[in-house]
């Protein structure tokens, strides 16, 4: 078990301390939540029991054409690797915060670049499943259970051109602490571009606030609260639904 400050674990900087147990063993905890590196986190005053991966799932092995990651391993480290090594199609993780399993879990991703493009097969308490067998759509997955280990398709050749394009993409995001893309986008609009056109850019409910920057942010201007993003995001579902007929989806994870 560690104690975890969650005001300054997660990304959004909301939420008390906590006792969260360290998972090094592969296995099925069913009454655990992983909760990874917190950047996509919104923790209640009551979350459920939490866990994050221990640093035996913190490591990257390469095997010929296949690049197998540990679930715990950073975004930022399976970069480096790539730059390091020469290999191609991860840049956009440079501008993609978290860890391996839970970014393959979220098929997180920029635009069309996600991370079950190049995936081969992960392993869960169940054993190894190869991606034929995970069924998965934008930003969501099927997959159940932990993310212990991803294997993924490599080829040679890092583009500094692609990764300058990505960081570009993400420039035009805010600084105030956030917990990234507080929306999934829908087929027919950018969830930005809806929030901005009821009304919600820039809006806010004590230290909450949809950014002025970027709508779909939902920015922490100080000291907000739990409650108060709760509203907000409830708010903007609410006149989206009224105007648009368009049923948002978050994309942020609320425990």
């Amino acid at each position: 078990m560690k104690i975890i400050d969650f005001k300054k674990y997660t990304s959004i900087h909301i939420g008390g301390k906590h006792d969260v147990a360290v998972i090094n063993g592969i296995g099925n905890y069913p009454n655990l939540q992983i909760i990874g590196a917190g950047n996509n986190l919104l923790l209640s005053n009551n979350p459920p029991k939490m866990a994050i991966l221990g640093d035996e799932f913190d490591y990257i092995i390469q095997k010929g054409d296949k690049l197998i990651v540990g679930g715990a391993t950073s975004s930022g480290k399976m970069l480096t690797y790539c730059r390091k090594n020469d290999i191609g199609n991860f840049e956009f993780l440079g501008k993609l915060p978290g860890l391996i399993g839970g970014l393959v879990k979220m098929n997180a991703g920029l635009k069309e670049w996600e991370m079950m493009n190049y995936l081969h097969s992960i392993k869960t308490g169940d054993g190894e499943i190869l991606k034929e067998d995970i069924n998965f759509t934008y930003r969501h997955t099927e997959i159940k259970g932990i993310v212990f280990e991803a294997t993924f398709n490599i080829t040679k050749g890092f583009s500094k051109e692609k990764m300058e394009i990505f960081i570009k993409m993400r420039d035009n995001q805010p600084n105030l602490p956030s917990a990234g893309s507080c929306f999934k986008n829908p087929k027919e609009h950018s969830a930005g571009y809806l929030i901005e056109k009821v009304g919600l850019k820039g809006y806010n409910i004590g230290g909450m606030a949809f950014s002025s920057m970027h709508a779909n942010f939902l920015v922490n201007m100080g000291n907000g609260t739990y409650d108060e993003a709760v509203k907000l995001i409830n708010l903007a579902k609410e006149k989206v639904l009224k105007e648009f007929n368009i049923k948002l989806e978050t994309e942020i994870v609320i425990l």
